[in-house]
């Protein structure tokens, strides 16, 4: 518990107090005589980039005070300026210095090698460093932080294409403490990159490697030797992996928590069974598009991972009414589920998720979108989902507004997505013609 409790609620009022009646370039004011520098020092910890900039303005003291390094260990830039230039990292990094642990240059287009080369050697105890979208960004940079940061923990460098498996081999040298990387789009990475960073990097936990398409089962193998603590690995869109890579996986990475092979449409029934015996803590599993998958692995997810909380499984075409009444005996927690394109599915999957453990306190949202043969009885069979937050029925053709009217009786504050072709044109006004949608009204 912070020994100010109450400094956060009086913030705003220090501020206002200071700039509207005491805002001269005199250091007498009141309010620095009433209390000591290290007092104000401690409140100006509570403030944002933002907050802390304008106070600068408000007197010499408070420029110094609120420029102070111990006040900068964690910049999000995000939300404050993203076309900045790199002398302004630079310049960050020369006031931060050591006491800077936590910096968000997600978007900073204008950032490149030479300030992140500057900012490594100044701020050598950073931990968690995000570069997403920073494309003018190279392997200089990697080579950089594994020469000078050997505190980082997190790196994103999500759609940095330039990077390649340099980079991963330069981090696996100089930063063996790295618990997540994210190299999402970083297309060029491949096995042996892969190789080179978990054979000295055992303590991953998060591997992001949406998108990195030449990776195949080889990658996957090393992973699955080395990193034994791994709890979220994102493949999506990794089309080349197949079930004997994964499986690799599922038997070295027991505390695995977190899975996304959407887009992965070779792997088959063979991974949900390897999930089943090996990844008891299994809570997100994202598998849109895989299509060869069936209520059989299914059954067997379900009967042994219990702890199952977010569930896509959009397009799985082949799985019927078999899987939601696995899903509703044995996976209590379930919260999210997304049905689309499961066409399938019936009212009577939708009565047995809707009496399932999960329903009543924990299921939030349920997709539904395109699954032709759900009707207003799914609605009735949902109605005490307290918990719902939002369904989506788009394409739903056997849905009704009246079924939609008296769910919301039961749910009032329950978001409904559909749509309802109209019944006659809308007529033209003025006897020019308008452009009107000639498939769907948005309800």
């Amino acid at each position: 518990m912070s020994p100010f409790p109450s400094i956060s609620l009086h913030l705003n009022t220090l501020f206002f107090i200071s700039s509207s009646q005491m805002f001269s370039n005199s250091d007498e004011a009141v309010i620095n005589k009433k209390l000591p520098k290290e007092l104000l020092l401690r409140i100006f910890s509570f403030l944002d980039v933002v907050t802390l900039c304008r106070c600068a303005q408000v007197s010499r003291s408070w420029n110094v005070l609120a420029l102070d390094g111990s006040n900068w260990q964690r910049i999000d830039l995000f939300d404050f300026q993203r076309d900045i230039e790199g002398r302004v990292v630079e310049n960050i990094s020369k006031r931060c210095g050591g006491f800077l642990r936590k910096l968000s240059l997600r978007g900073c287009l204008g950032v490149g090698d030479s300030a992140l080369r500057t900012f490594s050697q100044n701020c050598r105890n950073i931990e968690l460093l995000s570069l997403n979208g920073c494309t003018k960004i190279t392997d200089s940079t990697c080579n950089s932080l594994s020469k000078f940061c050997p505190k980082l923990k997190h790196l994103d460098l999500a759609s940095c294409t330039s990077i390649t498996n340099l980079s991963l081999k330069a981090l696996s040298e100089g930063c063996p403490l790295l618990e997540q990387l994210n190299i999402s789009w970083c297309d060029q990475v491949t096995k042996d990159g892969i190789q080179a960073l978990v054979r000295c990097c055992p303590g991953l936990k998060g591997l992001f490697l949406k998108g990195c398409t030449q990776l195949e089962d080889e990658a996957l193998k090393h992973i699955g030797a080395h990193c034994p603590e791994l709890v979220t690995l994102n493949l999506q869109t990794c089309s080349q992996i197949t079930d004997e890579g994964l499986i690799t996986i599922c038997r070295g990475c027991h505390h695995l928590q977190s899975l996304c092979v959407s887009g992965c449409a070779n792997i088959t029934d063979a991974i949900l069974h390897a999930l089943g015996l090996n990844c008891p803590r299994l809570r997100i599993l994202e598998v849109a598009r895989c299509s060869q998958l069936t209520d059989v692995g299914f059954t067997t997810l379900a009967r042994n991972c219990h702890e199952l909380e977010k569930m896509d499984l959009e397009e799985c075409v082949q799985i019927t009414d078999g899987t939601l009444i696995q899903l509703s005996i044995h996976c209590p927690h379930l919260q999210v589920l997304s049905l689309s394109h499961c066409e399938l599915i019936t009212d009577d999957g939708i009565r047995h998720l809707g009496s399932g453990p999960c329903a009543h306190d924990r299921l939030e949202v349920i997709e539904l979108d395109n699954c032709p043969l759900i009707t207003d009885a799914s609605l009735e069979h949902l109605k005490t989902c307290h918990s719902l937050d939002r369904i989506e029925l788009y394409d739903c053709q056997q849905i009704t507004r009246a079924g939609i009217k008296r769910l919301r009786t039961h749910l009032p504050n329950i978001k409904v997505h559909a749509y309802f072709a109209p019944v006659t044109p809308p007529p033209s006004v003025g006897g020019s013609r308008q452009r009107f949608c000639r498939c769907c009204i948005l309800l």
